[in-house]
């Protein structure tokens, strides 16, 4: 199969080129090994907004069932973390399958399969057809990379077990007592303001001085206050050593110079 331009990753880099290359009359093929959409759509930004959202109401509807100046009562409500995934798990649908239509709309050839680069204009793609995997060899004048990212561990806790990344914790099938999140960067808070808000006892371990420590000290200040009124508890210049299997939580894996 020959194309002029061979974009490999279907994540918003990729399909966003592609649909445009396309609309420029340029003859294009997008390959994706999983889903279109990439991190940000199926297992990053949009599923952790709904979780977000979720969280928000379950807090709201929290608030509601104790005293409070409105006189609304309600009973104890409960939390379905299955049904709240398939909402979710919806909301991903609906977005991705916008991309799909968008690129055949525009009429850019879509091929399912992981690419493995042979050269600057050679790439030979896996994918699973009926009779089993096969593999096709594509030829492109041009080619563009935007291949995405994975979830990256630390060397003192590697994933698995207790240990999960930002992938597993979009999708809980319960919400635990305790959190630990490694990291006050947005993807950190977002994930550990939501499992507080639905009831988790969450806590922030982060290496550098503030929260959110890519942004500016100003837009940084609000969000930490706002992890206060929460009771989130976050360790600020502080080190994970590894993870401690006789305790409840990562107890004495802070680094002791730190206090």
């Amino acid at each position: 199969m020959d194309t002029q331009l061979l974009v490999i990753g279907g994540g918003p880099g990729g399909y966003i080129a592609a649909i445009r290359a396309a609309q420029l009359g340029i003859r294009t093929t997008l390959v994706e090994g999983e889903y279109l959409g990439g991190t940000c759509l199926n297992i990053g930004c949009i599923p952790s907004k709904a979780l977000l959202h979720v969280a928000a109401e379950f807090d709201k509807v929290q608030r509601y069932a104790a005293d409070n100046a409105l006189g609304i009562r309600v009973q104890q409500p409960g939390f379905d973390a299955a049904q709240a995934m398939r909402w979710k798990d919806g909301v991903v649908r609906r977005l991705t399958g916008g991309v799909a239509t968008l690129l055949r709309k525009h009429g850019a050839d879509v091929i399912d399969g992981w690419a493995e680069i042979v050269d600057g204009k050679t790439v030979d793609v896996r994918g699973q057809r009926p009779g089993g995997m096969q593999t096709r060899r594509l030829t492109c004048e041009h080619l563009l990379l935007a291949p995405g990212s994975v979830p990256a561990a630390l060397p003192s806790l590697p994933f698995g077990g207790r240990v999960i990344s930002s992938t597993e914790a979009l999708s809980p099938t319960t919400i635990p007592q305790k959190l630990v999140v490694v990291g006050a960067g947005y993807i950190g808070l977002e994930l550990g303001i939501a499992y507080r808000k639905l009831g988790a006892e969450v806590t922030v371990v982060e290496m550098l001085p503030q929260v959110l420590p890519a942004f500016d000290a100003e837009l940084a200040r609000p969000v930490a206050a706002s992890l206060r009124r929460l009771g989130v508890t976050v360790h600020l210049g502080s080190t994970v050593l590894g993870l401690n299997l006789l305790g409840d939580a990562l107890r004495d894996a802070l680094d002791p110079r730190e206090g």
